[in-house]
């Protein structure tokens, strides 16, 4: 009970205190609304928004593109993730170009991904693809790497077959930190999604953050958009860990 209370508690009172720095700041600097906007007025404008119905259809747009991106980031990832750890050959031909690849800003690739594939889902989805790849596929790696000896050679001495060493033996150990990236990567799916907005688009989160800022000059929707962003993270974030804690108990 202590523990639970803990993590509800704690948070709280970190947050509480955030809003309260935030709130000090506001009024030690005798910011304007248009600079920077107190706590009170982005959570009446947050409210406002969504009865206005402002935020729901951009809302949409950018889950849509983290579900599609994510579910095929993650989907390549993962095998390739298990093939760079067991292969040594695949490992030295690829690895070079996913570190090339990461190294180059995602903010630079997005225009280009939205000049060949346009500023729709499919040229998005992409971009939030891209993001989630690598980290994924980093953490499968190790994940499979870190696997106990021992257990790959219980499972040789027994003669078990290599889809059944994979599905018993192998993904069971691992399967802790293919989860982790998979938290990490949804975190960044999100992010992914926000800088293919900005590429190009005409709804999402990311271009009201653009319009709020640009033609609409509205800072309190801007901040309030932000709030949401935040919350989505977290959602989401969230809904991996519960899966991951079911999951881990079933194997």
């Amino acid at each position: 009970m202590s523990d639970t209370r803990g993590r509800v508690v704690l948070p709280a009172i970190a947050f509480i205190g955030f809003l309260l720095t935030w709130q000090v700041i506001v009024w030690v600097g005798s910011y304007p609304t248009f600079i920077l906007p107190g706590p009170a007025v982005v959570a009446e404008r947050f409210v406002e928004a969504w009865i206005e119905g402002i935020f729901w259809p951009h809302l949409v747009t950018t889950l849509a593109q983290i579900a599609v991106g994510f579910t095929v980031g993650a989907a390549a990832a993962l095998p390739t993730g298990y093939i760079l750890a067991r292969s040594r050959l695949a490992n030295r031909v690829m690895s070079p170009y996913l570190v090339a690849a990461q190294a180059v800003p995602i903010l630079a690739l997005a225009p280009l991904i939205a000049l060949w594939f346009g500023t729709g889902l499919v040229a998005r989805s992409i971009i939030v693809a891209l993001v989630v790849f690598f980290p994924v596929a980093i953490s499968v790696m190790v994940a499979v790497r870190g696997i106990d000896r021992r257990l790959l050679e219980m499972a040789r001495s027994y003669r078990v077959t290599r889809r059944q060493r994979i599905r018993l033996v192998e993904i069971p150990a691992a399967l802790p930190g293919i989860v982790g990236g998979l938290r990490i990567g949804i975190t960044l799916a999100v992010v992914g999604a926000i800088v293919a907005e900005w590429a190009g688009g005409e709804q999402g989160l990311g271009v009201l953050i653009n319009l709020a800022r640009g033609s609409l000059f509205d800072i309190p929707l801007m901040f309030a958009t932000l709030t949401l962003i935040a919350l989505l993270g977290i959602a989401l974030y969230a809904g991996v860990l519960l899966i991951e804690r079911r999951v881990l108990a079933r194997a």
